[in-house]
């Protein structure tokens, strides 16, 4: 039609349509009203918000009505088209995208992905492309989270779930954010625990400076040293990639608190402070004790290190997993958060074979 028409006429005629046969799809309301498929969304997404209708994959029904729409047809062996934004296509995240392609793959989804660079512009750049030009259905996201940004995720046309990011508190969006993400908390508790097992009784922790990992890290190294009763000696940013000066300065600060064993996040941080241990006589594990966190080259360090393993490629698949099931269900399904569990790699930097006093001078029992 020529003339187009305004968001409230727009709402009326979905809705006029929604009570004359129940469902309404988004590329026959589109082309019927002569908008864009876009804006169709974002409109069932504002009667979503007000629980006038129930948006379901294509289209929306009305409010606790079973839908009438005709279940997803394959274009070409693929059902639904998701959109993946990652921070990164080097360290960390490629096991991600991995599982996300083979989850994808199994689900005969199309998978679009994009990388960003920690900063929040580029995010809604490369998620706006996604949903502007791409036309995906989905949104798998890892981006720099503020209020700002939650509000603006939870404001797209198109369902997101976050992936290895969870928003600090709840905001009132309309649409509950979802995400799942490795459960960073426990992967340090079981570092803690098993460094406990060796008889360490000050165990330090460093974190990677910047890195949304770090908060959950450290609340899971103060709950073990709470249970066990033991020293949580010490928290220190490090970035040793960046500063090499730091590590020598990181084991100062061991021989001021005492400490016998350090949990270091991530890899990259964790292989130099084995290096400079190896060059300046101090014998690991016997007298420090070293455990990696992410294990992505914690092997090839001189010894092999004792890592934490995220399950990121578990946290890929179930991502693109939690997403179908949200296209299929539409609304009716509630929310879910999804923490997946890390393993502990148990190599030589953190096995000691000889009990002695630590780097230090600090006892173990």
């Amino acid at each position: 039609m020529a003339d187009r028409l305004f968001g409230v006429q727009r709402h009326e005629r979905l809705l006029s349509e929604l009570r004359r046969s129940g469902s309404v799809r988004v590329a026959a309301l589109a082309r019927e009203l002569g908008v864009s498929e876009l804006t169709i969304r974002r409109d069932i997404a504002a009667l979503a918000e007000r629980n006038l209708v129930t948006r379901v994959h294509g289209g929306a029904t009305l409010p606790g009505q079973a839908p009438a729409l005709d279940p997803p047809r394959p274009s070409k062996g693929q059902r639904f088209t998701i959109g993946i934004v990652v921070p990164s296509l080097d360290f960390y995240w490629p096991p991600i995208v991995a599982g996300a392609r083979a989850a994808a793959a199994a689900l005969g989804v199309a998978l679009r992905l994009r990388g960003s660079s920690y900063d929040p512009d580029e995010d809604r750049r490369q998620i706006g492309r996604l949903v502007e030009a791409d036309r995906v259905e989905g949104l798998l996201l890892a981006p720099s989270l503020d209020a700002g940004m939650i509000g603006w995720i939870g404001r797209l046309p198109v369902p997101a779930i976050l992936v290895e990011r969870q928003p600090h508190r709840w905001t009132a969006t309309p649409r509950q954010l979802e995400w799942v993400r490795s459960d960073h908390a426990l992967g340090a508790e079981i570092a803690v625990h098993h460094l406990h097992q060796q008889g360490h009784r000050h165990i330090g922790l460093v974190l990677s400076r910047g890195s949304p990992t770090s908060e959950h890290l450290v609340q899971g190294w103060r709950a073990a040293c709470a249970d066990l009763d033991i020293s949580d000696a010490m928290v220190v940013a490090l970035t040793a990639r960046e500063q090499p000066g730091r590590v020598r300065d990181l084991l100062a600060e061991c021989r001021r608190a005492r400490v016998t064993a350090l949990i270091v996040h991530s890899d990259p941080d964790a292989v130099p402070v084995a290096r400079w241990c190896a060059e300046h006589g101090v014998a690991v594990p016997d007298e420090l004790a070293l455990v990696s966190y992410d294990d992505e080259a914690a092997h090839l360090a001189e010894p092999a290190l004792t890592a934490v393993r995220p399950p990121k490629h578990h946290v890929g698949r179930l991502a693109v997993e939690l997403m179908v099931s949200r296209l299929l269900d539409g609304d009716r399904r509630p929310s879910q958060r999804v923490l997946v569990a890390p393993e502990l790699v148990v190599r030589h930097s953190s096995l000691s074979l000889v009990r002695r006093p630590g780097m230090f001078g600090s006892e173990r029992s």
